[in-house]
């Protein structure tokens, strides 16, 4: 008999941008044996203030539907949209917990939470958005503490021209911005919509540091949620830490 995976060790729930390409086959690739994910979206397109805050609008009934799959926790993953400000993710979160009562996370609580688990305070922010985006997320780091010592964007607009960029044209970029401006703690290459699992492991050799992924933190994060320390090979230094 063929064995399929239902996640009978755990399932997760995600919520993810409508425009999303990417996520899930980067986020099911990084699980171990016996954890699931389950996915809805909201609708998100573009990068545009409006189109972003739009995005939560109906979030409570997309959440109450992923309940009903019983998940261990449901995780709204948008890095944009949970950093849009400093407190914007714990507002995000409360409206999970109350529409479902599951206990919920966002992308900026995995974000944060793997940088304290590195020790990292100083990083490098690479990521595809426009400046608007990229500089918001700044702001949201700066919020808790963390500084960003340099970076790059791509100034893309849409979740389908983030999926179309190469890996390496993603790489190249990072090894840029760590010759602009060395001394970070750690690579952020931010963003759930691009090609960026692949890049983890090689670009943690080339400079010399750890690298973190919006996806990759988000599985991380859900796992140790859910009481599990393993995760797929393959997928960086994070994912060996508890």
């Amino acid at each position: 008999m063929t064995a399929i995976d239902y996640g009978d060790r755990a399932r997760i729930g995600l919520i993810v941008p409508s425009g999303n390409q990417v996520c899930e086959a980067e986020i099911h690739a990084m699980l171990p044996a016996g954890v699931a994910a389950l996915v809805t979206r909201l609708e998100l397109r573009g990068s545009s203030e409006a189109e972003l805050l739009h995005m939560i609008g109906s979030l409570e009934a997309a959440a109450r539907l992923l309940a009903d799959a019983r998940p261990q926790l449901i995780g709204f993953h948008c890095t944009a949209v949970s950093t849009f400000a400093p407190a914007m993710a714990g507002g995000i979160v409360r409206r999970i917990q109350d529409a479902t009562g599951l206990p919920g996370t966002a992308t900026a609580d995995a974000i944060l939470a793997a940088l304290a688990v590195l020790g990292a305070r100083r990083v490098l922010l690479v990521t595809p958005y426009i400046a608007a985006v990229h500089d918001r997320e700044i702001a949201f780091l700066a919020g808790h503490g963390i500084t960003v010592t340099g970076g790059a964007m791509m100034g893309l607009n849409t979740n389908a021209e983030m999926a179309e960029v190469a890996p390496e044209r993603i790489a190249a970029q990072a090894r840029g911005a760590a010759m602009a401006a060395p001394g970070a703690d750690v690579c952020f290459v931010s963003c759930t919509a691009i090609r960026s699992a692949g890049l983890i492991t090689p670009l943690e050799a080339e400079l010399g540091m750890p690298v973190i992924t919006s996806n990759q933190v988000m599985a991380w994060h859900m796992l140790r949620r859910c009481g599990i320390a393993g995760a797929a090979a393959g997928f960086g230094r994070l994912m060996d830490r508890g």
